[in-house]
């Protein structure tokens, strides 16, 4: 749904969707399968995901040199105020709760990714470590 949501949009994107944590530090990191994949502009990251959940792969990428410039939106259904406090003291840079209404999930998304996209400055790609 996210996908649609950001492809609803009209602007090309290279979206990645990663099937667990440990995957999407995988991909972060180009181990195995993800062997030259891109730098993301932007994560979008949930909380409960196998493996590796959200809260230490968050932490894993802001303890990072080469990954803690990358944006990350923590996007969730948690709605739970210590999960929200952890999160920004893992240094996310948003915490949205996702909508349970598909049309409210797509509007969301649409947002953050014009904000993102149009209103935020994010480094240029000679200035991020990589």
């Amino acid at each position: 749904m996210i996908i649609e949501a950001l492809e609803s949009v009209g602007m090309p994107r290279d979206i990645h969707v990663a099937s667990d944590g440990q995957d999407g530090l995988d991909f972060l990191y180009r181990v195995g399968r993800h062997r030259g994949a891109p730098r993301p502009d932007l994560i979008l990251l949930d909380l409960n995901m196998p493996r590796l959940d959200g809260r230490e792969a968050l932490a894993r990428i802001k303890a990072d040199d080469q990954l803690r410039t990358i944006p990350v939106v923590v996007f969730t259904t948690s709605q739970a105020e210590a999960d929200i406090i952890d999160a920004y003291q893992r240094h996310a840079n948003a915490y949205v709760t996702k909508p349970i209404d598909l049309e409210d999930l797509e509007r969301i998304v649409r947002q953050i990714d014009g904000f993102y996209t149009a209103v935020a400055r994010l480094l240029p790609p000679d200035r991020q470590a990589s």
